[in-house]
């Protein structure tokens, strides 16, 4: 099967694999820093602190209302720059570099921590609070309530939210190709310009991003039955 995958693409199978693989990788290392972020940014949208809103709020304004492109440019430009002026503060001048995997994900990760902010901020709110207060009745503490009922019900009122927002963090990938990370759009961009088979290589870059999408559609839509389970339904 491989064999005629490579033949039939004159030779690339092998690097469209590597750069799905590639994908994958940048895409839920994404992922998992933006649910970070969104977590620390709805905890501060959430909490009584004026500096605390007003900092998640320019966070999630300004990199919602930035293009993802440009944000990955001024991380891919002035990473290096910025953390070497941090690392300077502490007496340290040498040189360091930033890898074009540790920008990508650091750009989409920021970018879908902004989104699964407002996502997660959404879901906590939605949680009924006669909840939380028949479980300060039962003599639940605090840890316990967070544990028990909110990060449960948070999770399942955030879930399709959530897989709105991996959606647009595995097709933001594409973007740090501009990096020269040998993601799918790398990989088909390079091709393309070796073979002149730019419809050819695009078409099966855009097959490989389909089949990603689908199954992480059937993978949420599954998470969200399991997190419903016991909830009766109108």
């Amino acid at each position: 099967m491989l064999d005629l995958l490579t033949s039939g693409l004159h030779g690339w199978g092998p690097q469209l694999l590597s750069g799905t693989a590639m994908t994958i990788a940048v895409a839920l290392s994404s992922f998992l820093l933006g649910l970070a972020f969104g977590a620390a940014g709805a905890a501060a949208k959430l909490s009584d602190s004026l500096l605390l809103r007003g900092l998640a709020e320019l966070y999630t304004t300004a990199v919602r209302g930035v293009p993802e492109l440009l944000v990955i440019y001024l991380l891919f430009f002035g990473g290096s720059g910025m953390i070497m002026a941090v690392a300077g503060v502490f007496g340290y001048g040498g040189l360091i570099e930033l890898n074009a995997f540790s920008i990508g994900v650091a750009a989409v990760g920021l970018i879908s921590g902004a989104y699964s902010t407002e996502v997660i901020r959404g879901a906590v709110k939605s949680v009924p609070y006669g909840q939380i207060e028949a479980a300060r009745a039962c003599g639940m503490g605090r840890w316990r309530i967070l544990r028990r009922v909110l990060v449960p019900q948070t999770l399942r009122f955030a879930l399709p939210g959530l897989g709105n927002v991996w959606q647009l963090t595995l097709k933001d990938t594409a973007l740090i190709s501009v990096t020269a990370l040998a993601e799918i759009m790398r990989v088909a961009h390079t091709a393309a310009g070796s073979t002149r088979q730019s419809f050819l290589f695009y078409s099966v870059a855009a097959l490989l991003y389909l089949a990603l999408t689908t199954v992480s559609t059937t993978a949420f839509q599954r998470a969200e039955r399991y997190a419903s389970r016991g909830v009766r339904r109108a």
